[in-house]
């Protein structure tokens, strides 16, 4: 029994050691992309650098943003990658490095990261899901614009402003009281306060 016990951890070792991400052609993809310091506001405090670095890659490095909602730590988004392009690493690690560049020296960093020569403003790591099907879409896509009210950011989906919600809600895939009552349709965080935030 202890025989098998360590057999499979040493497989379960082997088979982290060997992880790949998996990737598909042409294909729809999830992310979650997060911060080093998840207490921290920084992404909303410099959503015109974080916008500014996302299109600079678009232009790059062409893909099509289905749906985006930045949160003050992380991000969720749906991206689709042009026929026989599978490299959304690179994308993020350019993105993720735009970003980094254009905000000052000011984070405390550990000693892994000083090492590798790394600054501490996003985890190294982010999560990918390959979007199987229609409804798999369908269900990632109402947890991007949903997660706002999920971590009790806001009360409704229509206040968060940084959000493809608003997008859709103007196109009418969305109404404006999903899934949340409504007064007033522009009351609170959402007035004026997306202008700069334009994922079309």
């Amino acid at each position: 029994m202890r025989y098998q016990r360590m057999l499979r951890f040493l497989f379960f070792i082997i088979e982290m050691t060997n992880y790949r991400r998996h990737y598909a052609t042409h294909g729809l993809y999830f992310f979650t992309v997060a911060i080093f310091d998840r207490t921290s506001d920084l992404l909303v405090k410099n959503i015109a650098l974080l916008n500014e670095s996302i299109q600079r890659e678009k232009i790059n490095s062409p893909f099509a943003i289905k749906a985006i909602v930045i949160l003050p730590d992380h991000l969720h988004t749906i991206w689709q990658l042009p026929e026989k392009d599978r490299d959304y690493s690179s994308r993020w690690r350019n993105i993720k490095g735009y970003f980094s560049r254009g905000l000052p020296k000011a984070e405390v960093c550990n000693k892994s990261r000083i090492k590798k020569n790394e600054r501490a403003i996003w985890q190294r790591r982010f999560w990918e899901h390959t979007i199987r099907d229609e409804k798999d879409f369908q269900r990632h896509f109402d947890y991007v614009h949903y997660n706002p009210v999920k971590h009790g950011l806001v009360q409704r989906v229509c206040d968060w402003p940084y959000s493809t919600f608003h997008r859709f809600e103007r196109s009418g895939i969305y109404p404006i009281d999903w899934a949340g009552g409504i007064e007033d349709k522009r009351r609170g965080l959402t007035d004026g306060r997306h202008a700069e935030f334009t994922y079309e």
